[in-house]
């Protein structure tokens, strides 16, 4: 049985990706009390059906309910069923734009007199000890319906048992650090070809932008750095249980050293991975990087820029 927990803040899309799965063959249910969960999963295994059930769990659950959601998870695991927890988040001032747009009420105003904003901060505050506890987390704040659902059938439909999924990310400080990084290495101490007029309007992904910055040693030591730490304790990671890691690289603006860095780990880390996930943030573009006997294989989709 494989089991898919989706939780996270109001607003973040989690309907959405609890009807990505349900279209890829779970059994989904919206808002299930967290009490119920041990005895959902008896009753689908006595009907012998069902071997993928997905369910969200959020901030409508009774207060009572959720500060018992960890133990109850672990009683999951000691029973042995198989089991992901995915929080989706969303930038609070996207959130207040989202609800505005919508008119929609926050479930936490519906039988109260909090504010849009207060709703959103306690929202927050409940589902703190659920986030902490989640194997991946994805801040859909610049994502859009499709992309999200492209992530969530990506990362969690074909999440591989006891294989750690690695992502690396590239992104620009100007526009803030991704809420889902789990790893940031920051590399705007590297020559910048943005200086360079001629080489500003190309990305890390091109030639000469390549060839510049493989001509410095400090690039290349970086990179040895970074890819020895990361040999050294991802297997750390995975024996920890732990199935996703996502690793952000950033510069100023997210477009040449940063794109750069991401690609060249990439290829680096597969053959340890065997398949890696790149995200280019600031590009809009995601890539998987797979390896096969023959030879690596980058398969790019272009994803929606914000």
């Amino acid at each position: 049985m494989q089991l898919v927990i989706i939780s996270g803040r109001s607003g973040s899309g989690k309907s959405i990706a609890l009807q990505a799965l349900e279209d890829l063959g779970y059994y989904a249910i919206d808002n299930l009390p967290a009490m119920l969960l041990g005895s959902l999963i008896d009753e689908l295994r006595e009907q012998g059906e069902r071997t993928r059930i997905a369910v969200s769990i959020d901030a409508r659950n009774l207060p009572t309910a959720l500060e018992r959601l960890p133990a109850l998870l672990e009683e999951l695991r000691q029973r042995e069923i198989r089991f992901q927890v995915i929080y989706l988040t969303t930038d609070a001032r996207i959130l207040l734009e989202r609800y505005s747009a919508t008119r929609r009420r926050h479930p936490l105003t519906r039988d109260s007199d909090m504010t849009l904003e207060e709703a959103i901060d306690k929202e927050e505050e409940t589902l703190n000890e659920i986030r902490d506890l989640a194997d991946l987390l994805i801040d859909t704040s610049r994502l859009s319906v499709h992309d999200l659902r492209r992530r969530i059938t990506d990362q969690v439909a074909h999440q591989r048992k006891d294989q750690l999924t690695l992502t690396f990310e590239s992104f620009g400080y100007k526009r803030g650090v991704p809420m889902d990084a789990d790893l940031v290495f920051d590399v705007r101490c590297l020559p910048n070809p943005y200086w360079d007029p001629t080489l500003r309007q190309y990305t890390g992904r091109d030639a000469n932008i390549v060839a510049f910055l493989s001509g410095y040693p400090i690039v290349e030591a970086m990179s040895k750095d970074i890819q020895a730490w990361l040999e050294k304790w991802l297997p750390a990671y995975q024996n920890s249980q732990r199935s996703y890691m996502t690793v952000a690289i950033g510069c100023t603006g997210g477009q040449h050293r940063s794109v750069y860095m991401v690609e060249q780990l990439a290829q680096k880390l597969v053959k340890q991975t065997g398949e890696v996930q790149l995200r280019h943030r600031e590009l809009g573009l995601q890539y998987t990087l797979s390896e096969e006997p023959a030879a690596p294989c980058l398969t790019p989709t272009a994803i929606s820029t914000p």
